[in-house]
């Protein structure tokens, strides 16, 4: 039954960051309210974005929301992210034509660190393969039927261990799927959960590419629809994609930058969920106050993202994120290790700044949870950040300020280490540290590129943005910098300005001419009928 207009509900958009969770709430008057809680605090609460829900509609601990009050969830991710970096995706059986069993593992045979002497390979995601004797040429002539039987004896066997995903992958399927598709009906009929079909979920030339694409997405798919379950079984009656009176309506965050509904969201569209949000959003605040250049800077508690806008989104169709190839759109986005709970080192020669953070459990050591000394703890011990004036949501019961007392103690064992230096000047010294690991970061994208950055605004948002927008512009001799009223919750606030999208990709190998020409206006028509009958599935009219 259609939603009546929701004029007396709130919507919410939230992003789960690596520490901390935003959720930007809209009020039944349109008004807006913000909220900020810790990612993981497993003592208070078992999922950050749903508690932010209940903080800001009054409900207590545990208890459903009711979709009367809630018209809408928009939500970005770093589930499939931190599944993808820790390695902790499902277990996944690989389908491969015979023969070919290691080419995902060879790859594209890249050394990255050509004088490296010891090469550590990156961890392959599929825990086992097994090929299948099939084979189709190029021109689609069919050399070998796949033996059905044998692939049942191999599913069998990984269903037995305990594998409940399987990626296929098939020489040629891309434009030939037919054995793709009756082997991924054998698996779906054996009762495996997630089946993911190379020939759908990247239809392009290239078996790596597509081989990786597709293992991504039977990797993290899983892990995505187990935490989309466990959010709607906070919400009285469920979730749906279209307006309802009953359920809540529940949409993800893409790294294409564009919204889905929750039951379309899958594993290889995931990667860069919660930033994609930032991107949206930096570009569109940017827009409002004037400026068409613009570089992101969006310091979150984890990581620095930086990104580049000069009128239109710039994004990646080939990419690679934690050593795992993939080919889907999204966002150009440069991540370095630098946030506000980059774990500080001194090992007796040197002052070092991340890569590993302190994350949100502990945290930084002003957090009170024992963690070690962080960015934030820098910026606490000169000043920058005053315990009084930060929300008091640390402690056992959630209303303690930050601890300055044992980021001074801290501070003054490190001093005493290093020997020739006050507490104060470490801290400054860490600082500027992490400032140039960002600044080199913004060169990276715009420098490096041949754009002259002294012409754009830095847009800086994050939980520790502010703290350090104008040190970074300075390094980079940028002379605006733009702070948004929301810029410490910049991210959750995108997932309210973006859009619902719909892509299609699709390979046509035919030499240049009138009958390419007409594939392409024909494969067009069918593609365009497609993103629209989804986005239309999304309850978004016709125009």
């Amino acid at each position: 039954m259609a939603r009546k207009p929701a004029a007396r509900q709130w919507d919410f958009w939230i992003d789960r960051g690596g520490t901390f969770t935003d959720v930007v709430g809209r009020r039944p008057d349109g008004t807006l309210t913000a909220h900020k809680l810790l990612s993981e605090n497993p003592e208070a609460y078992a999922d950050a974005a749903v508690q932010g829900i209940r903080d800001l509609l009054g409900l207590k601990p545990g208890e459903a929301i009711p979709p009367s009050q809630v018209g809408a969830v928009k939500m970005g991710t770093t589930v499939a992210t931190n599944a993808l970096l820790e390695r902790k995706g499902d277990r996944t059986l690989l389908l491969i034509t015979k023969g070919f069993g290691d080419a995902l593992k060879i790859g594209y045979q890249a050394r990255p660190k050509i004088f490296a002497l010891d090469i550590v390979k990156p961890e392959l995601l599929y825990k086992r393969v097994a090929e299948v004797d099939e084979r189709v040429r190029a021109d689609g002539t069919v050399e070998r039927e796949p033996d059905l039987d044998a692939v049942r004896a191999d599913l069998a066997a990984a269903k037995a261990d305990g594998i409940d995903a399987v990626a296929i992958v098939f020489m040629h399927a891309y434009r030939f799927p037919e054995h793709e598709k009756r082997v991924a009906a054998l698996a779906r009929d054996m009762g495996f959960s997630q089946v993911s079909v190379s020939h759908e979920v990247s239809p392009l030339i290239k078996l790596v590419g597509r081989g990786d694409t597709t293992v991504v997405d039977a990797y993290l798919s899983p892990i995505l629809k187990r935490y989309v379950d466990r959010v709607a079984d906070e919400m009285q009656g469920g979730v749906s994609a279209l307006p309802a009176d009953d359920t809540i309506r529940l949409m993800f965050m893409m790294s294409s930058g564009g919204l889905t509904a929750a039951e379309l969201f899958q594993g290889k569209d995931a990667i860069l969920s919660g930033p994609a949000g930032g991107v949206v959003s930096m570009a569109e605040t940017g827009k409002q106050a004037g400026f068409d250049r613009l570089i992101g800077f969006d310091m979150g508690g984890t990581s620095t993202d930086v990104s580049h806008f000069d009128g239109e989104y710039e994004r990646a169709f080939e990419t690679e994120v934690a050593g795992v190839r993939m080919r889907a759109p999204m966002m150009l986005i440069h991540t370095v290790a630098a946030g506000g709970g980059s774990i500080l080192h001194y090992d007796g020669a040197r002052f070092r700044v991340g890569p590993d953070s302190a994350g949100a459990n502990p945290g930084p050591a002003c957090y009170r949870r024992g963690g070690p000394l962080a960015v934030t703890d820098a910026n606490v011990m000169t000043g920058k950040l005053m315990p009084d004036l930060f929300p008091k949501i640390f402690g056992p019961a959630q209303d303690q300020p930050l601890d300055d007392a044992a980021v001074k103690h801290a501070f003054n064992n490190m001093a005493q280490k290093v020997g020739n230096k006050t507490p104060e000047d470490i801290a400054d010294g860490f600082i500027k540290i992490a400032v140039e690991n960002m600044a080199n970061a913004i060169k990276k994208i715009s420098v490096q590129r041949g754009y002259d950055v002294t012409r754009y605004a830095l847009n800086c948002f994050g939980g520790a943005g502010g703290q350090h927008a104008c040190l970074v512009a300075d390094s980079l001799g940028m002379t605006k910098v733009l702070i948004h009223p929301f810029s410490s919750l910049l991210s959750a606030y995108g997932m309210g300005l973006a859009d619902i999208r719909a892509t299609r990709e699709q390979a046509i190998e035919l030499p240049y001419g009138a009958k390419a020409l007409a594939a392409l206006k024909n494969t067009g028509a069918a593609l365009g009928k497609d993103v629209r009958q989804e986005v239309a599935g999304q309850g978004v009219p016709a125009a």
